[in-house]
């Protein structure tokens, strides 16, 4: 094992941890299924990383293959599918969580609303509150700048909708 790219490797992944943890606990919800899917995350880059093209983001590049993997973990067991509604705990860890009493009511709404998307809905609202350009979240999930922007806006509306229907 070469060791200068252990070290290049184990430096990048310490930066942009984050990306790894969001991915993980928007998509699982108990501390086992997390750690698994963090370590195939990993794995998964590890074996990926002599083929990162340093022309793109190195988030971008992670973001692509932590979504992927964490939608593919889910395909694989169909049981997943109908946990994927995550928990507080996680939803407040896609985004910074803010400090205590700073959070309104509209705010945990929304996060619950979002938590009720399917997978990849779910992955381009994650992309999109990390305020990543349409052009990003294409290259990291794969589809087209085109759908990311249709998505996005459906998404909207349908969140729109969801709080409009809400008892004050």
């Amino acid at each position: 094992m070469n060791k200068n790219k252990r070290a290049l490797f184990t430096q990048s992944m310490e930066e942009h941890k984050g990306i790894i943890y969001k991915v993980v606990n928007s998509y699982c919800q108990s501390l086992d299924e997390r750690q698994d899917l963090a370590q195939e995350i990993l794995t998964t880059m590890w074996l990926a990383f002599d083929k990162y093209n340093t022309e793109f983001k190195f988030s971008t590049w992670m973001y692509r293959i932590a979504l992927n993997v964490a939608i593919s973990y889910y395909r694989k067991d169909r049981k997943h599918q109908d946990n994927a509604v995550l928990d507080d705990e996680c939803l407040l860890l896609i985004v910074d969580k803010p400090k205590e009493g700073e959070r309104s009511e509209e705010i945990n709404l929304l996060y619950r609303f979002i938590s009720q998307l399917d997978q990849l809905n779910k992955a381009i609202m994650l992309l999109y509150l990390e305020n990543e350009s349409y052009e990003s979240i294409a290259q990291s999930l794969g589809i087209s700048k085109t759908n990311v922007a249709t998505r996005i806006g459906r998404i909207k509306e349908k969140l729109r909708s969801q709080f409009a229907t809400q008892e004050p």
